[in-house]
């Protein structure tokens, strides 16, 4: 391929980084071939968990160091994994491993291009999604055990989706669209959900149309379009639209506009659904979503993609950003314009004062929108996206872009909530990054005055913390760099020990700006700068700058700053930083002097915080400092280390010091070790420091002083170097020294500083901290340094590789405290040390604790040089197999062949863990020379160690058991000895290096450059890649003699009695297991041994520690896996269930689930694509070891299944015997235990099943009733499967009576034909399916036959197994069952239709029909009879409904002669019981009875009861109100369950509708909901195919066809129940109180209305709204007589702008507004219409028309002039808030235009002068009634005022405010305050309004106005001193 390049090289090298030599890439090829060959064995013999397990970690490991396959390898390994992770037969958890690896080989997607390199299948994924989503597509009820997980199936489709082909796209359409029915809305979703996840959005090769986007979005649309107020169809199309645009992007023969690959249209469709999105409340209006259509989704959440992972924002800010290109510059409409509406119409929504439930949807939505488009610059600029010339983003879009959400941003940073704020700052530092000029002034001027401390505090956090965000960007920036150091200073009073918070951001702040500039003073070296004089006059001129021009201040410094006089001023501001260090270190050693006394370590308190922030902050604070500032640093340091004893700030001086010595070594270490070593003799020798034991766990305040100095030269002698060798004799004399002098507490700190020590002396690390390179620092730093980013692949990493001096000094010091530690040990066990065990006193465990803790941490110190195979040899010397890496040593020394029969069982269990399986080792350095005496010493000394451990925990047991002070230390020394071999995992290294490090590179992460951070982050990377390589290396090791010994001291404590030994001793064990191949099964037969003895002895502690051990620890998978232990476990499980202990009831409970999970059955046939498996085969032939592995799988899999078969047994004779507790809990696991595929169940358990289910105790009696449909369900699966364990994972079904036919999607009466064959009873096949043909005709659809001869068909071994069961179930079992079925449930929460009831005797019911069981129909008939008795109690009815229910449903394909048997019995109960027996209390449990009968089934399968139904008529003489409303309930019921394939539908609405005026309630509410449902499940698309439905969207428009056009007899029906309304309100007399026909039919009428418009068809009712509607609606609100009326009708009418229109739909309906607006007679009908136009304006701002626009904004200025009061007032609200969501060059010309209306208004209209000389002329006395031509006056002057102040309230937030508000707001206080009344009333409130908001930004806004207009303004409101 000509385009196929390189993959990309790796940014970092992190091979070339390591200071040693390492592997060459054929070695690792070597490996990875090796990994290959093994995983290719293991699944080729099918054994997948352990074997392909194992090697996948392998390999994942292997890609972990960063090594990396070929593409073509990367290629099969993805086909594998994806193969495996989708293979029907799979274990659940071993298949989400699998996909785990699928994941990762496919995250990066620059390695495998979609399409070129790799395609993969999306059938597989869809066929599993289908088992969840369509399960009744699938067959019968679905198995559990079949199922993948759910949550991993729909994270493999958003890695897979890219690499589906797009060529598909007509196949995946075919497959999925005929699923899609709005008649069960759950589908819909269903499909609307599969679309997001499988559809190919990679763009198509060019040529074939039928691929190109154009072609299917129409119908994409029109789905859309389908189901309406719908969040969860906003969402999932809104994603799927999003990644379209993205794939599509880079595509060049994809059409591209100013829309992107859209239409205006569609554009401006989806911009509307993120209006809606947004969740922002518009005026009185309800949501525009509906809870009706988003709680139909049922099945369809499953399918929705995690929201709180895949927020809808970041979908909508990906859409927008992959559509942007140059072609939306010049047009006034396109996507660019449109998101800049979109932002100002929710800027307000931004504000802090303005919170809610958008807030963090809409900061979310910048924050995605800003880092897709830093994402997609710096990847089209570094070529890595490549872009078709003339879609690149340019400059100028940039500036757009930034503009667009610059404000916003700069409110957001002060937002309340945290997770806002967080967002804010970094959109904040994307724009800023994106164009500094345009963000750092404002940022700046918003910074400088809350920095000097003019504002409020929280505003000053914020501040800090957006520096932090722009440090980068600014030292980058010329000019901004300038302000650095000034920002520095005036950071420093942040750290304030009474403000931890700010002292946390104040020390991020300056910890990112020492990353980005080093300290060094520029004025030095350079002649024309002396002081900082320059730069402070500059800085003080820019700031004065900032506050005279405001927040819109530009400071051009690119342009118009010279370089040179730049670099003078840079120059001159670094001359004050050595006061800058003085003083900050000041201040800190201010906040340690003021820490509180820390009660508990780790205990997250924002003291805590700080302490941990100083090292990440000192370190690159030091290693920016020049040589003199450092110095300057070292002495204040050294001086208060010296002098000060600071107790709880000890770590945090200790971090200090630690940086110090890092940074410097050889300087620092000679400064501050003879000093701190002074004051260690001292304190010892002189104040007699730690010269007893301590008590509690406080130092004493006499050991503070040694503690201290301690713990500072703990932490300055690690990670430092070889600079300690300067000074071995004196850190060798004081640790001896202590060591012999010291007791109690202190002697921790002692163990640490030696650890502390050897970590210095062994470990490789690098010893580099510099900002920079050596040669920059040679030359000199400039101010070209400033801001620099190294480039990855050329830096040059000073490491410390320990030196032959430095090894020796680490082995002499461990010899030396590891001798006198094992000495010391000895004697206090064998009493001849001076310390007795007298019982009293503690001076003796004191002792042995302090030793072994200094053991412990000798171990690990030295961690680095232990060698595993060292660590694994024998004692007695003879040599392990391991002498070469790669070799397979056969478990237990003997080969397989030799195995004799009776051993056979254990080896092929013990093989599994045994096993030892090649490792793969890669060079790190290691330091001693294996055949050293060095080497030997070292290991001898270990292996001594460990011995002595043994010895002590043997003593302790022995004598010491009840001293848990020194198990403790023991164990956890333990620990150290088993896992600290090669690395010290003790200290999880690894994963703390990495997380310090993620969080301190997340500040410079920029989305799409990579490894964009300083030098100092880059060595760290290095550092961690080091440790990576010796993480990897510390794989597990074999076993040595004294593993064991120490595994079996572990396991003996495990199930101590006491608490806090069991918990260390299992910790330590856990780690060991880890560690030691094989050292599971070692312990288990030990630790169950004590547990068995544990449970005979009811030792409470020991059975404690049996559970903790075996059953939540990671023995159980062991156990799990190894079943000659497992039975042991289960036993003793089920005994420890009675033990009399809540506590252990407790664990039992939760073990129950791990239980169940031993019983879970093992894969036993997976089915795999060979041709995929054979990619990856090896050259060499590897037969052999596939058969041998066969071998074992299958003898394991034996054994497995005659064990459990035994133990299954045992238990089912326990439970017979047992206590009730007992039983329940054994029930759960023979569950899990005993049913099977082939033997399906034992006689024993199906006896205990069939007789439990009548037991007495109501929990085991469901416990059973469950089981014993689990098992005829597994029977029935087994039937359907044709009896193959193959057809039953792959999902193959054979069902007798189901057949597939042939549509006539050709002929086009085939629809009407279909449809009218449900009108009549007799049918050619049955159609359960409620989708078939609803949106398109497939080729065939499943039916099934009318009259089967049989509906399953049994082999022999299901019909022994049925006549078993069939012989318990004879008439005494089922009328025992009944009697329980009739009793009152035990709480009311389980009164209720219990589906598992009817589930389970429809299973017995069938056997029964099948002629299996001794019951008879006869004897059921009799007994129905009997329960139901007399039918007055509530729970006959629910008995007999679930008897009833059960039989009906038992008959669905049995042959036509049994089932009319039964109907024609069971029916007439019914009906009677629907006529006359049916109460408000037992309506539910019938209403249940007959969704079980009809749902998911063809009517025509209850004809009877269908027919029934429908030829019920309302009874308008009868005054039973709840009868008929239930007679109507039942089939409304029936209506819904049977859908669009109802037909009967005529003859009811007739009825219904000709009695809209019912008289009671309860009947109106029924048919107004049924009418609702019938006219709803009229509507069907049927096109006859996929491609038809296609062709037919393209051609009506580019959004498809507008579903749910009325049809002509629905609009006549409309338009004459209106009319009959009408005629019935004419007849009606004004005022009357009591109900008439048009009160009551009014409220039907309202109710249908309402139950429609919140349901997905609302817009079938659109061209009704403005003549039919309105008018009708509006004057039912203003019926105050009938409360209930008048609230619904408004409830109704603020529907309708919420409904969706079409476009250009809303003509009409907004002109009928209008004209209610300004013609209506009543005031409140003028006012109602102003909140939908409002409403219908903000939802549908991206598609009105401009004529509307202008139409609406005069309407609701003309009615500021209402004679009414209350609607002028709600005009000026709707003004202004039209003003405020309405785009900016629309508001700029609208405030225009009206600004000038209003002012002129008011000054042509002046009120009268009042004659001078009359003073109490009469209108001041206010008795005599105003002129007319006086009120119109005032009115026009009200009018003004009100519009005047609309316009200045449609801008509450903007500050400074707009530059015309001063004058308006003069006018109103010069012209206006002083009317009388209203007039003057309203400017008041306008003008305190306007001060009111604007609190926070005062100082600011008050700028906006001159000396005139400030002064005007103080006589009205403020007063004076405000200016």
């Amino acid at each position: 391929m000509a385009d196929d390049k390189p993959p990309r090289e790796r940014t970092f090298p992190y091979f070339s980084s390591l200071p040693y030599g390492i592997e060459d890439e054929a070695e690792r090829q070597k490996n990875f071939q090796e990994i290959l060959k093994h995983l290719y064995v293991a699944v080729e013999a099918g054994d997948l968990a352990p074997g392909a397990l194992h090697w996948t970690r392998e390999l994942r490991s292997w890609l972990g160091l960063k090594f990396r396959p070929s593409k073509e390898q990367r290629v099969i390994l993805t086909k594998l994994y994806y193969e495996l992770a989708l293979a029907p037969g799979v274990d659940i958890s071993t298949a989400d491993r699998f996909a785990s690896m699928f994941m990762v080989l496919t995250k990066r997607k620059h390695y495998m291009k979609p399409g070129k390199d790799l395609t993969l299948n999306w059938r597989p994924l869809l066929r599993q999604l289908k088992l969840f989503v369509l399960p009744s597509e699938s067959g019968t009820s679905e198995v559990q055990s079949l199922k993948h997980n759910l949550k991993t199936l729909t994270k493999m489709c958003a890695f897979a989706q890219v690499y589906f082909d797009p060529a598909d796209i007509p196949a995946l359409l075919n497959e999925i669209l005929p699923y899609f029915t709005t008649s069960l809305a759950e589908n819909a979703f269903v499909v609307a959900g599969l679309l997001n996840l499988l559809f190919p959005t990679a763009a198509a090769s060019a040529g074939d149309e039928k691929l190109a986007p154009q072609y299917y979005l129409p119908t994409f649309f029109h789905l859309w379009t389908l189901v309406n107020r719908s969040r969860a169809f906003d969402t999932a199309f809104v994603d799927l639209f999003s990644r379209l645009a993205r794939e599509s992007l880079t595509a060049e023969h994809v059409a591209y506009t100013e829309y992107g690959i859209f239409t205006k249209d569609q554009s401006s469709l989806i911009f509307t659904s993120i209006l809606r999105l947004l969740d922002i409340p518009v005026g009185q209006v309800t949501s525009p979503y509906s809870a009706a259509v988003d709680g139909s989704v049922g099945a369809g959440i499953m399918v929705e993609r995690d929201a709180r992972k895949n927020p809808v924002a970041h979908s909508i800010a990906r859409w927008v950003i992959m559509s942007l290109s140059p072609a939306c510059l010049d047009k006034p409409d396109s996507i660019l314009a449109n998101l800049e509406g979109l932002i100002q119409a929710v800027e307000t929504f931004f504000h802090p004062s303005n919170q809610g439930a958008w807030t963090k949807t809409l900061f979310q939505l910048v924050h995605y929108l800003a880092d897709f488009f830093v994402m997609r610059w710096n990847r089209e600029r570094s070529g890595e996206m490549e872009v078709p010339a003339g879609r690149g983003l340019t400059d100028e879009l940039k500036r757009r872009f930034v503009l667009s959400i610059r404000d916003v941003i700069f409110m957001g940073i002060y937002a309340k909530s945290g997770t806002a704020m967080n967002l804010a700052l970094s959109t904040l530092q994307s724009l800023a990054f994106l164009e500094p000029n345009l963000i750092l002034p404002g940022a700046l001027q918003r910074i400088y005055p809350s920095m000097q401390g003019l504002v409020e505090v929280h505003r000053t956090s914020s501040s800090l913390r957006s520096l932090q965000h722009l440090s980068g960007i600014m030292a980058r920036t010329k000019g901004f760099r300038c302000h650095i150091t000034t920002m520095l200073g005036l950071a420093l009073p942040g750290i304030d020990a009474n403000d931890l918070e700010k002292t946390l951001y104040t020390l991020q702040y300056i910890q990112s700006v020492c990353y980005n500039i080093p300290l060094h003073d520029l004025t030095k070296d350079s002649d024309n700068v002396s002081g900082n004089m320059i730069a402070m006059e500059w800085i003080t001129s820019e700031v004065d700058r900032m506050e005279q021009e405001g927040a819109n201040v530009k400071l051009e410094y690119d342009t118009k700053l010279d370089d040179k006089d730049e670099e003078l001023i840079l120059r001159s501001s670094t001359a004050g930083l050595a006061e800058f260090v003085s003083s900050f270190l000041g201040k800190i050693f201010t906040v340690l002097e003021n820490l509180p006394d820390a009660s508990r370590v780790r205990s997250g308190s924002p003291e805590e915080n700080i302490v941990n922030t100083l090292p990440a902050t000192f370190t690159p604070l030091l290693a920016s400092l020049s040589p003199e500032l450092y110095n300057l640093a070292l002495n204040k340091v050294a001086e208060f280390a010296a002098n000060h004893v600071i107790h709880q700030g000890r770590d945090g001086m200790a971090f200090i010091c630690s940086a110090l010595c890092k940074v410097n070594p050889e300087k620092a270490l000679k400064r501050l070790v003879p000093v701190l070593i002074q004051s260690i003799r001292t304190e010892i020798d002189e104040n007699g420091a730690a010269s007893t034991r301590t008590t509690g766990t406080d130092v004493l305040p006499r050991d503070r002083g040694l503690v201290w100095s301690v713990s500072l030269l703990s932490m300055c002698v690690v990670h430092v170097g070889d600079a300690v060798l300067t000074h071995r004799d004196e850190l060798l004399d004081i640790a001896v020294y202590m060591q012999q002098k010291c007791k109690g507490i202190p002697t921790v700190h002692i163990s640490n500083y030696i650890h502390h020590l050897l970590l210095s002396l062994t470990g490789i690390y690098p010893v580099d901290y510099s900002l920079h390179e050596n040669d920059v620092l040679e030359r000199g730093i400039s101010p070209l340094d400033w801001g620099r980013i190294p480039d990855p692949k050329s830096i040059n990493i000073q490491w410390h590789v320990p030196s032959k001096g430095e090894v020796d000094f680490a082995v002499e010091l461990f010899r030396n405290q590891g001798e006198s530690a094992l000495a010391h040990l000895a004697k206090l066990i064998d009493g001849t040390s001076s310390i007795k065990r007298d019982g009293v006193g503690k001076a003796w465990s004191d002792e042995i604790s302090r030793n072994l803790v200094l053991l412990r941490l000798l171990l690990s110190g030295v961690a680095v040089l232990f060698d595993a195979k060292a660590s694994s040899k024998q004692s007695e010397g003879f040599e392990s197999e391991l002498s070469s890496d790669v070799e397979m040593v056969e478990a237990n020394g003997h080969n397989s062949e030799e195995i004799t029969e009776e051993n056979l069982d254990t080896s092929v269990e013990e093989s599994e863990e045994n096993e030892v399986k090649p490792t793969f080792k890669y060079p790190t350095g290691y330091l001693l020379d294996e055949s050293s005496q060095l080497y030997d010493e070292v290991h001898d000394l270990r292996e001594r160690i460990g011995k002595t451990l043994h010895k002590v925990h043997e003593f302790l047991v022995e004598k010491q058991e009840d001293d848990v002070a020194c198990f403790g230390p023991l164990y956890t020394a333990y620990r150290s000895w088993f896992i600290d071999v090669g690395i010290e995992r003790s200290a999880h290294v690894f994963d703390r290096v990495a997380k310090l490090l993620a969080v301190d590179i997340q500040p410079f992460k920029i989305n799409g450059l990579r490894k964009h951070y300083p030098r100092p982050l880059l060595v760290r990377r290095a550092s961690l890649y080091h440790l990576s390589r010796l993480r990897h290396n510390s794989a597990p090791r074999i076993k040595s003699d004294l593993d064991k010994q120490l595994l079996f001291d572990l396991a003996h404590s495990s199930m101590s009695t006491y608490t806090e030994v069991r918990r260390n001793a299992q910790n330590a064990g856990e780690a060991a297991f880890k560690a030691i191949i094989g050292s599971r099964p070692l312990v288990i037969p030990t630790i169950l041994r004590a547990f068995e003895a544990g449970l005979k002895a009811n030792n409470f502690p020991r059975i404690k520690g049996g559970f903790y051990t075996l059953i939540f620890g990671s023995l159980a998978r062991t156990i799990g896996r190894d079943w000659r232990y497992t039975p042991r476990v289960v036993k003793c499980y089920v005994e420890a269930t009675v033990v009399d202990r809540p506590s252990i009831q407790k664990l039992a409970a939760g073990a129950t689930i791990q239980m169940m999970d031993f019983g879970r059955p093992t894969e036993r046939m997976v089915i795999l694509d060979k041709g995929v498996v054979q990619e990856i085969a090896p050259s060499e032939d590897v037969q052999l070891s596939i058969e041998k592995k066969k071998g074992k799988v299958a003898k394991k899999r034996a054994n497995f299944v005659t064990k459990k078969a035994a133990l299954c047994e045992e238990l089912v004779d326990i439970t017979r015997t047992s206590h009730w507790k007992q039983a329940q809990r054994i029930g759960t696991i023979l569950l899990a235990l005993g049913l099977r595929f082939d033997e399906i169940a034992s006689d024993n358990l199906i006896d205990l099943i069939f007789k439990g289910a009548i037991d007495t105790h109501p929990g085991l009696r469901s416990l059973y009733q469950g089981s014993s449909t689990a098992l005829f369900s597994v029977i029935e699966a087994r039937a359907f499967a044709d009896h193959k364990y193959e057809n039953y994972i792959s999902d193959k079904q054979h069902l007798p009576a189901r057949i597939k036919v042939q549509t006539r999607r050709d002929d086009p009466k085939w629809t009407k034909d279909f449809l009218s064959s449900f009108a009549v009873p007799d049918a050619e096949y049955h159609v359960d399916h409620d989708h078939p043909g609803w949106l398109v005709w497939d080729e065939t659809m499943t039916a099934f036959k009318p009259s089967p001869e049989a509906d399953i068909e049994f082999d022999d071994h299901e019909k022994s197994v049925l006549s078993k069961i069939g012989k318990i179930l004879d008439r005494k079992w089922f009328s025992k069952y009944c009697e329980y079925l009739k009793q009152e449930p035990r709480d009311t929460a389980a009164d209720r239709f219990r589906l598992s009831s009817a589930v389970q005797l429809e299973c017995v019911f069938a056997a029964m029909h099948h002629g299996f069981t001794t019951l008879t129909f006869s004897e059921v008939q009799e007994k129905i009879y009997d329960v139901f008795g007399d039918g007055s109690d509530k729970h006959q009815h629910r008995a007999t409904a679930e008897l009833l229910g059960a039989l009906l449903s038992s008959t669905m394909d049995k042959p036509i002669e049994l089932r009319t048997e039964i109907w024609d019995w069971a029916f007439p109960i019914v009906r009677g019981i629907f006529l006359d027996g049916l109460t408000p209390e037992n309506q539910g449990y019938w209403l249940t009875f007959l969704r079980l009968v009809l749902q998911g089934r063809d009517p025509r399968r209850s004809w009877p009861m269908v027919d029934w139904l429908c030829s019920l008529r309302l009874d308008m003489t009868s005054n039973a109100a709840f009868k008929e409303s239930s007679k109507v309930r039942m089939l409304q019921q029936c209506v819904i369950d049977i859908g669009w394939h109802f037909q009967l539908e005529k003859p009811i609405a007739e009825d219904f509708l000709a009695h809209l005026d019912h008289p009671y309630k309860g009947v109106r509410e029924v048919i107004a909901t049924t009418l609702s449902s019938i006219y709803r499940s009229r509507y069907h698309e049927s096109y006859k195919d996929v491609e038809t439905l296609m062709l037919a969207q393209r051609e009506a428009s580019s959004v498809g066809t507008r579903p749910y056009q009325p049809t002509e007899d629905f609009t006549e029906t409309m338009r004459s129940v209106f009319d009959q309304l009408e005629k019935w309100r004419q007849e009606r007399t004004p005022g009357q109180q009591t109900p008439s026909p048009y009160t009551l039919g009014s409220k039907t009428v309202l109710l249908w209305l309402d139950t429609t418009l919140t349901s997905l068809e609302c817009i079938g009712l659109v061209p009704f709204f403005p003549d039919v509607f309105m008018g009708q609606l509006l004057q039912m609100i203003d019926i105050r007589e009938d409360v209930e009326l008048a609230s619904l009708a408004y409830h109704v009418f603020k529907h309708l702008p919420n409904i969706p229109h079409g476009i250009g739909e809303d003509i009409p309906f907004i002109e009928s507004l209008i004209k209610v607006g300004r013609t209506s007679t009543s005031w409140h009908q003028r006012l109602r219409s102003m909140v939908n136009m409002q409403a219908i304006y903000f939802r549908r701002l991206f598609l009105i028309a401009p004529e509307q626009q202008r139409s609406l904004f005069e309407c609701v200025a003309s009615m500021l002039e209402d004679a009414q009061l209350e609607v002028r007032f709600g005009a000026s609200s709707t003004l202004s808030g039209m003003i405020r969501c309405s785009p900016l060059p629309l508001r700029t010309t609208v405030v225009a235009d009206l600004e000038a209306r209003f002012t002129k208004l008011l000054l042509d209209n002046p009120l009268p002068k009042k004659p001078k000389n009359n003073r109490m002329s009469a209108p001041s006395t206010g008795t005599s009634t105003p002129t007319p031509e006086h009120e119109a006056l005032v009115l026009k002057r009200h009018a003004a005022v009100l519009g005047l102040g609309a316009l200045v309230q449609a801008f509450p937030y903007s500050s400074p405010p707009p530059e015309w508000i001063p004058g308006v707001l003069t006018t109103l206080a010069n012209k206006a305050n002083a009317d009388p009344g209203m007039v003057g009333k309203s400017v008041k409130s306008i003008l305190s309004e306007f001060k009111k908001t604007r609190q926070d930004t005062w100082h600011v806004d008050l700028k906006a106005f001159s000396q005139e207009q400030a002064e005007d303004l103080d006589g009205v409101l403020w007063k004076s001193y405000f200016a």
